[in-house]
């Protein structure tokens, strides 16, 4: 069921990105002599993966000349009636049944309603959810497997337990005083964050990354500094910068559409539950082969 549900949108969220160009019936090309059209071409851009739009945009005859031939094979395989023969006929059977599923999926999601005073209540009820935190950072890199040191002049690759004394020591000097700025230039091994003076992409508590670094970061105050937070390839040092909250009308869209989702699963899940499914031979699929 998720499967079926992450496609159906994927699929939506392509179709509804897509908006009819201008000039939508006029010739774009021709195949055969018979004339293509904008509008079907961007008809088909709306389904087809984005690795054959860059295709259609880097090599338009190229593109053409697949599309011209999966439509010459197809019309070949309907006269010679392929699509009443087995395993044929069940796969577009199948085919049919998966799009017209994902079809109604889109549906109900499009036509579920949101009130704006609903969208307020849930941005109330769930706050928290919506802070945001500003840190700078100090990054001490590690290895596994660190390789033999070649070059005197390049830095050393330091082992687990070496990052973490050394950002055990960054951490008690800069309690003690030391400025922070000037060992993130010193040490911090993060280039983008480095250029910034430590600054790091702003935190959020939606944001999917590891739990303990967003447990460390918004245990900060403002000019606190974080131990040493593990990652899976070094030791992260945070200092508390500044701690907000996203505004309603910057949350109001990601709310929009959380909404909208959780209603599509209910609606899909009491679908779910509404099918009554009796196995009257289970030794059937638990003895049956794999169909080539």
């Amino acid at each position: 069921m998720r499967i079926f549900l992450t496609i159906a949108l994927v699929l939506a969220a392509a179709v509804c990105a897509q908006t009819p160009p201008s000039g939508a019936d006029s010739v774009v090309a021709t195949i055969d002599g018979k004339p293509v059209s904008a509008a079907e071409i961007q008809a088909l851009f709306r389904v087809i993966g984005p690795q054959a739009q860059q295709t259609a945009r880097q090599n338009p005859k190229s593109f053409l000349q697949q599309y011209a031939m999966l439509k010459r094979l197809s019309e070949e395989a309907e006269k010679n009636k392929l699509d009443q023969k087995s395993p044929y006929k069940e796969a577009v059977a199948a085919s049919r049944m998966q799009i017209l599923y994902q079809a109604q999926v889109q549906e109900t999601y499009e036509q579920t309603a949101v009130r704006a005073e609903e969208e307020k209540k849930f941005y109330e009820d769930n706050k928290d959810r919506f802070a945001q935190a500003r840190v700078k950072v100090i990054y001490i890199p590690f290895s596994a497997n660190p390789p033999a040191q070649t070059d005197p002049n390049a830095k050393k690759v330091l082992t687990e337990a070496e990052a973490k004394a050394r950002a055990a020591d960054l951490v008690k000097q800069i309690r003690a005083g030391a400025d922070f700025i000037k060992l993130v230039k010193e040490h911090s091994q993060d280039p983008t964050s480095v250029a910034k003076d430590g600054d790091f992409p702003v935190i959020s508590k939606a944001d999917k990354i590891p739990e303990d670094i967003k447990a460390a970061v918004f245990a900060l105050k403002q000019g606190e500094v974080s131990a040493p937070v593990r990652a899976p390839n070094g030791f992260y040092i945070f200092r508390g910068e500044e701690i907000t909250t996203k505004a309603f009308e910057q949350a109001r869209g990601e709310i929009y559409n959380e909404l909208k989702l959780a209603r599509l699963k209910e609606s899909l899940d009491a679908i779910q539950k509404s099918v009554q499914v009796k196995i009257e031979n289970e030794s059937f699929f638990t003895q049956v082969q794999t169909v080539r």
